[in-house]
């Protein structure tokens, strides 16, 4: 799967925008140590533990079944024209501390592809809106009443790095969004692997595991091949942080005009550059 760890060095200091549409998770209190105890003299005739041997890691392990529901729904996002959907979530971001804080969000999210997206999060971070024309990005703080705005790539393939890079948007189900599914999903795959079944608010499911180099990954998937849920686990970075995405509500053939897309800034809004740290954190 394309889910990378996001840059955790920089979370601890600045609030995070997130959800279906945004999540740049970070970390800066992830270094923290304790200060250790006072060392006490040990005993030269005491006998140091072994070390353990190194646990090799568990052979690629590939079941088609996994494979096959994973592309039916991949087939069934990439053919919908547009498609909106709610979204409730959880992230895990560091304190100064170093603890890992859970963050809960809810969002609305409206696509049509090749070129249109817009996003509004809400929740325990800051009410944040994202719109993308096929020309612009634009990306409100409703909270501090700032605005930013720049000129984006043609496609949400495109755009969706673009952002990432620029001003560290992330979407926790970016992957989803793009035109191949598939194919961003099972980069760098070793297992997949059939859990059973299972109920997401309600839906039966089919339930799925996956594993790549930098994260472990989980996807809910109902009788009409969409994804009802998606968990993922950064093995890669301190402490194991996870995210977890519901989704509600799918509609794969919903009213959209473009004026939707098209970001109307608040009269009394304050513009900043596009991707300051500093005022505007959409994560």
């Amino acid at each position: 799967m394309h889910i990378e760890p996001q840059n955790f060095a920089k979370t601890a200091s600045r609030p995070a925008l997130l959800a279906a549409v945004a999540f740049a998770l970070g970390t800066a209190g992830c270094a923290h140590k304790p200060t250790p105890a006072a060392v006490q003299p040990v005993a030269q005739a005491v006998e140091q533990p072994a070390i353990p041997p190194t646990v090799a890691a568990p052979a690629p392990i590939i079941e088609q079944q996994a494979l096959d529901r994973l592309q039916a729904m991949s087939d069934k996002l990439a053919a919908a024209k547009a498609f909106t959907y709610r979204s409730r979530s959880t992230v895990e971001i560091p304190a100064k501390t170093g603890q890992f804080l859970t963050h809960f969000v809810e969002s609305e999210l409206a696509l049509e592809r090749p070129n249109k997206l817009r996003s509004n999060v809400a929740g325990d971070l800051p009410h944040f809106q994202f719109y993308y024309d096929g020309t612009d990005v634009s990306a409100l703080d409703l909270q501090k009443n700032l605005y930013a705005t720049a000129k984006a790539p043609g496609t949400i393939d495109e755009m969706l790095p673009f952002v990432m890079e620029k001003a560290s948007i992330d979407f926790p189900a970016a992957d989803f969004l793009m035109s191949n599914p598939y194919a961003e999903l099972t980069k760098g795959l070793t297992h997949a692997i059939v859990v059973g079944q299972a109920k997401v608010n309600g839906v039966p499911c089919d339930h799925f595991a996956f594993m790549g180099a930098a994260s472990n990954w989980e996807v809910w998937i109902d009788a009409n091949s969409l994804p009802r849920r998606l968990a993922a686990t950064y093995k890669s970075v301190t402490n194991f942080p996870r995210f977890q995405v519901e989704f509600l509500d799918w509609n794969l053939k919903p009213k959209l005009v473009p004026s939707q897309f098209v970001f109307k800034k608040p009269q009394t809004a304050k513009e900043i550059e596009f991707g300051s740290r500093s005022e505007i954190s959409p994560q």
